[in-house]
């Protein structure tokens, strides 16, 4: 199978120790009754009691390529039946899209109790705990509603957030995998995730996003920008330098930014020139370095 880009969210996985050393050490509550693993693809079955039998094909299109983009944010939920044998309580589609894009395994939620309430109070309480990022914390909610039956009244209560900054946080889930793999990196902000939602083109959504973090457009720049629906403007508010660049130097930091997914700064002294690439996590580092360097990025995998 082939390898797809790693994941760089967690959502519900963030939420639940693999195990009592995790759990003490990230600050989480142990979730007694379920548990976190990579399962291979192969040791699942459906639920036969499942009604749905046909997918939307273009919805199914739509997750595969977000999952190759940024993978899986949220977690199957899984019942043992046997040994290494499971069935699926929630996320068929999840599954058959995670095949389709050619993974191996699958992170998943093995449930060993019926305590529905258990369950989700211990979630929740992680929830309130964790410190995620904003796609993380929308793929967090929608699988709390979708699968762990959550009201959002009850989800606003327990994590101290308004319904409709909820509503907003999980609508970032509609942005183009491209986008979200921008937000999940942590180079692009959430106030610019929201404002490219009023943009209906995912085209340009994709376009906008790649200015911001090339060109450093601020979000109240970028809110202009979709109201006026002018995506060529310059935002009168940024500060032009006063060094004089080619237009040439300028298109190769671009391509830099459009390379690496984040702002690539590109300067001239007198006598060489300085290159600055951003990144917002060690993990968004080691993707960098794995993109400078694919061989050694090859090297380091285990066959």
């Amino acid at each position: 199978m082939s390898n797809p880009r790693p994941g760089l969210g967690r959502g519900l996985s963030a939420l639940i120790p693999t195990s009592p050393a995790q759990a003490k050490e990230s600050g989480l509550t142990e979730i007694h009754g379920a548990r976190l693993r990579e399962l291979p693809v192969g040791q699942i079955a459906p639920n036969p009691r499942q009604p749905r039998t046909v997918f939307d094909e273009e919805a199914m299109a739509e997750l595969v390529h977000s999952i190759k983009e940024i993978g899986l944010l949220q977690p199957i939920v899984v019942r043992p039946v046997g040994q290494d044998r499971y069935e699926l309580i929630m996320g068929e589609r999840r599954w058959r899209a995670t095949q389709k894009a050619g993974l191996e395994t699958i992170s998943a939620v093995i449930r060993e109790t019926t305590d529905e309430d258990l369950l989700r109070d211990a979630l929740l309480e992680n929830l309130h705990r964790s410190e995620l990022n904003p796609l993380e914390e929308a793929a967090a909610y929608q699988q709390l509603l979708d699968d762990f039956g959550c009201t959002q009244e009850e989800l606003s209560e327990r994590i101290g957030r308004s319904r409709p900054q909820i509503t907003n946080t999980i609508r970032l889930l509609k942005l183009p995998p491209a986008v979200q793999r921008r937000v999940a990196a942590g180079v692009l902000s959430a106030g610019h995730a929201r404002a490219l939602l009023a943009v209906p083109n995912p085209e340009l959504q994709d376009r906008l996003a790649s200015r911001v973090v090339a060109e450093g457009i601020s979000v109240r720049q970028l809110e202009e920008i979709v109201r006026f629906g002018d995506e060529d403007a310059t935002p009168a508010a940024r500060k032009l330098s006063t060094r004089p660049t080619s237009a040439r130097v300028g298109e190769l930091a671009h391509r830099l930014s459009e390379r690496f997914d984040t702002r690539v700064k590109v300067d001239f002294g007198k006598s060489k020139g300085k290159i600055v690439v951003e990144f917002a996590t060690i993990g968004d580092l080691e993707r960098i370095v794995d993109l400078m360097d694919p061989a050694s990025s090859s090297d380091a995998t285990p066959s």
